[in-house]
């Protein structure tokens, strides 16, 4: 593959690329099959709002992962998460939907999702999900293999 032709399908990164909210996960090809490595997006800036008060959280969304054949764009991850911003979420659920998301873009290896949320109400919340594929691909709590 060329190298000017890696980032041919990408829309949001670049001088016209996305500056809004978005859905989408954009992805690339992973030019090193031959080893497996480990990719650790932290973002420590995320924010929903509550789906019963309206009211702001916050959390820093940590995402660790063994490529398949595609690798994570990152500005497409940041409008991914923005998007999150004025929608109603339970944390448990908006951290499973970004794991569903991300396995759907990317068919990694491996893939773990943690939503580290702040005080609220004298408590904080933690949510951790994984996905491990296996031999006709399959979930499992915590993947050994990005321990």
């Amino acid at each position: 593959m060329a190298e000017d032709s890696i980032g041919d399908d990408l829309t949001l990164l670049g001088e016209d690329g996305g500056t809004t909210p978005s859905k989408v996960l954009e992805t690339f090809p992973n030019r090193r099959l031959d080893r497996p490595y480990l990719v650790i997006l932290k973002c420590p800036e995320f924010t929903c709002v509550c789906p019963m008060t309206g009211q702001p959280d916050f959390a820093t969304i940590s995402i660790r992962y063994i490529p398949g054949k595609r690798v994570l764009e990152s500005k497409s991850l940041k409008l991914y998460l923005w998007s999150f911003r004025n929608e109603g979420a339970f944390h448990e659920h908006v951290i499973n939907q970004m794991l569903d998301d991300l396995v759907a873009a990317l068919q990694p290896i491996a893939c773990e999702v943690t939503g580290d949320f702040a005080v609220r109400g004298g408590i904080t919340i933690t949510v951790r999900t994984s996905f491990e594929q296996h031999g006709s691909g399959g979930w499992s709590v915590l993947p050994a293999t990005i321990s």
